[in-house]
């Protein structure tokens, strides 16, 4: 006999709607769905993983390019820094003739000057040889241009005089006050 207990009513129609036998074609489809989502998780990790290391070599690069920008801008500032010490400055000043300056003298705000201005004087020790003036090449004379007189004698310009019409053009006899102190 068999060791089923017999089911009665209610439970005997569910049993029938139940398969009797050994059911393969039920797990097949679930295995598919398991398979295909183990699979696809896979496949998502390992596109995610690939693009973190993209994002990890950009950054490791991005990083390097930094130290190296860094220690690039330190460089020029020691440089800026070297340049702009004061014996540093005072060392071009004499290359370029430049000497120091004196006493200054100061125009107080009614026209009055305290102080006593004068020329700076150049320091014997310091033997810097005077600027050459630069020659000017002027352009030869073209043909369509006839020469100018030579004039017969070198002597000052005149100075052209004030007109009565515009007063605002004169040049003023004395010069206003200045507070720059320069």
């Amino acid at each position: 006999m068999s060791k089923k207990p017999e089911l009665r009513g209610r439970a005997a129609k569910l049993a029938r709607l139940l398969p009797s036998g050994p059911s393969q074609a039920a797990r097949t489809p679930f295995v598919l769905l398991v398979v295909l989502l183990l699979g696809g998780g896979l496949i998502t990790l390992l596109m995610l993983n690939s693009s973190l290391n993209e994002g990890s070599f950009q950054l490791s690069k991005l990083k390097k390019e930094t130290t190296e920008l860094t220690e690039e801008q330190q460089e020029l500032q020691r440089e800026v820094d070297d340049f702009s010490a004061p014996d540093a400055l005072q060392r071009r000043a004499g290359e370029l003739g430049m000497v120091p300056g004196g006493d200054p003298a100061f125009l107080d705000p009614d026209g009055t000057v305290r102080g006593v201005p004068g020329a700076a004087a150049r320091p014997s020790a310091l033997r810097v040889p005077a600027p050459r003036p630069l020659e000017v090449a002027s352009p030869p004379p073209s043909v369509s241009e006839a020469p100018s007189p030579a004039p017969s004698a070198p002597g000052p310009e005149p100075t052209p005089k004030p007109s009565a019409q515009h007063p605002r053009t004169a040049p003023s006899a004395q010069p206003g006050p200045t507070t720059s102190g320069r």
